[in-house]
């Protein structure tokens, strides 16, 4: 009985194969704004493992893994749809606003904000239920984090 209540309480608080699901749509949908151009750069690519290991607590060689099942998830996709719908159904709102965050991380890894990352910006918060307003707070919160508020 001891043992059952302890398994109950150290448990993660999602079954591995959903955690993972929740993880890769995440991850997918920063490889997604870093590839927006063609190609990752190395500093997105930082940022993305930075942001994977971070958020989800992954060693470095997790975050690498899931990393590289991400870019093959987004590879294989014609949509963002399947991707955000993931998040949208089982992130919280504050969990949705820091996924945000962590796209921003990305797509600032250059230094600015391009015409198209702010489109899949805005696209992104809509398809996960962020309101302008939020998006646009999470972004200034970012910008300020990374030092180019000014």
């Amino acid at each position: 009985m001891l043992q059952r209540l302890r398994d109950l309480f150290l448990a993660p608080a999602l079954p591995r194969h959903r955690r993972d699901e929740l993880q890769l749509a995440a991850a997918a949908l920063l490889v997604e704004a870093a590839i927006l151009d063609g190609v990752m750069k190395p500093g997105e690519r930082r940022a993305i493992l930075a942001a994977l290991e971070r958020r989800f607590a992954l060693a470095h060689e997790e975050a690498v893994e899931l990393l590289a099942d991400a870019e093959g998830a987004s590879a294989e996709s014609t949509q963002l749809f399947e991707f955000t719908r993931v998040i949208g159904r089982n992130f919280s709102h504050e969990e949705r606003i820091e996924l945000v965050e962590m796209i921003c991380e990305v797509i600032y890894a250059d230094g600015e904000l391009h015409a198209h990352e702010d489109s899949l910006l805005r696209r992104i918060g809509e398809l996960i239920y962020l309101p302008d307003r939020e998006r646009g707070a999470a972004r200034l919160r970012v910008k300020r984090r990374l030092g180019l508020d000014s």
